[in-house]
């Protein structure tokens, strides 16, 4: 998970610092009979189960687990290496599926964890409960505090967790998520409850644990930091070429592709373009000991760049996948523009209404279609208009709370918007009636 530290706030007074866990940190278990004697012991257990998962972010390709967490009541907490049970998880899955899963953040955690079978038949989202429930800060450490009265210190979370042995202080901080994940549990859950919007984490909870990974953007290779430098096709061609081959390679080494390749010398080799080994590893990184190994991989994906026929080239700016960005929206469809400001304006005063973050009331992509894709006149019926956009949000993905809150501030902003033309003809109407000219 995040560092805990996100978000935190000084200590008060009325805070208790929690440096290490009730009942000390647990062996980590790394055989297939240590998995067994967990699941049972959890399996004895009762209520929810607190879950959090390590991963080594920003040091390999995977998104594997490298660290489970496991907490229940009447069984304590649990300590898991995947790598070595990786194939010894069916007894876990067994004890566990069946049971409502507590994480922070779980859209984070849960793509790894069914990776090794495990999933949860019911979910509740710390995280997003403090959304929901209108708090600034909604990091763990935040939460916590605000809710329990009790500290989280700086942690490790930040750290390579495919490092072998884990340092003890390591475990204490793993230790440590999960210590609180129930108790904070049971408060999220009040406090949504008086807030009456506990339905409303229901739904959300509920789409976060069956929405999968997120599917792969596409060229995700114009990603590449500071290729807005780059002036042709044909050095654009090398960028892709250079990233698919870093690609593959880092997911071949299950490292993270900034460590075998960092963006700044695949822009730096586009831009130089070298045509020999000698000239590529004279080029700032492509000469250190780590990079001469992959010389003929790099040489090889910047020739098939050089050898690409015209037509096959990428263009300068990636196709439109849906609406264009919204700071052109004023130039190629002012009409568009308008609804979208209108549109805004709406969900920022609900949001202020209902307590509950923009974003969280509408995914601000949906937004953006539901203003460019409208063919609606204004002032049509608003019943045509309210059931436009119903249609419109729940082929979208939205949930029935979100839509019960946004359709009628929507259909009501965005029949009010009158055309540039028809406003025109109001004021010359205007105009006219008041004896200007």
């Amino acid at each position: 998970m995040s560092e805990v530290t996100d978000d935190a706030t000084e200590p008060t007074s009325d805070v208790e610092p929690l440096l290490v866990p009730r009942d000390g940190v647990p062996d980590v278990i790394t055989t297939a009979d240590g998995i067994t004697k967990a699941a049972a012991e959890l399996t004895a257990g009762t209520g929810p189960l607190a879950v959090d998962a390590e991963r080594a972010s920003g040091f390999r390709y995977s998104a594997r687990a490298y660290l489970i967490q496991l907490r229940r009541e009447g069984a304590g907490s649990f300590l898991i290496d995947p790598i070595p049970t990786a194939a010894d998880m069916a007894p876990l899955a067994e004890a566990i599926n069946p049971l409502e899963w507590v994480l922070h953040s779980a859209d984070q955690d849960l793509p790894g964890l069914a990776e090794l079978g495990l999933y949860p038949a019911v979910l509740f989202d710390t995280e997003l409960a403090g959304r929901l429930a209108g708090f600034e800060r909604v990091g763990l450490a935040a939460i916590v505090e605000r809710t329990l009265h009790v500290e989280l210190r700086k942690g490790h979370g930040a750290a390579d967790w495919s490092t072998r042995p884990l340092p003890a202080p390591w475990l204490n901080y793993a230790a440590l998520d999960v210590e609180v994940l129930l108790e904070l549990r049971d408060a999220m859950e009040a406090e949504l409850r008086a807030q009456g919007k506990l339905d409303w984490a229901k739904e959300e909870f509920e789409h976060i644990r069956l929405a999968g990974p997120p599917k792969p953007k596409p060229d995700r290779w114009r990603r590449t930091s500071h290729i807005t430098s780059l002036k042709t096709t044909r050095q654009l061609a090398a960028v892709r070429a250079l990233w698919q081959a870093r690609e593959d390679l880092a997911r071949k080494r299950d490292v993270s592709p900034s460590r075998v390749l960092p963006d700044s010398a695949i822009i730096d080799a586009a831009l130089k373009d070298p045509r020999s080994m000698d000239a590529l590893r004279s080029l700032p990184v492509f000469g250190g000991p780590r990079q001469r190994r992959y010389s003929r991989i790099w040489m090889a994906a910047l020739e098939s760049a050089r050898s690409l026929p015209d037509s096959e080239l990428p263009p300068k700016t990636p196709p439109n996948i849906g609406p264009p960005a919204p700071g052109r929206w004023a130039r190629q469809d002012p009409e568009a523009a308008d609804r979208l400001t209108a549109a805004r304006a709406a969900l920022s005063d609900l949001s202020s209404e209902v307590s509950v973050p923009v974003e969280n009331l509408l995914q601000p992509e949906l937004v953006r279609r539901l203003c460019w894709d409208w063919t609606i006149e204004p002032g049509s019926d608003i019943a045509v208009v309210t059931a436009a956009i119903e249609t419109k949000l729940t082929s979208g993905g939205a949930r029935l709370w979100q839509r019960t809150l946004t359709v009628p501030v929507l259909a009501e902003a965005l029949n009010s918007v009158v055309p540039a033309e028809d406003d025109a003809v109001a004021a010359e109407e205007e105009a006219a009636a008041t004896g200007e000219s």
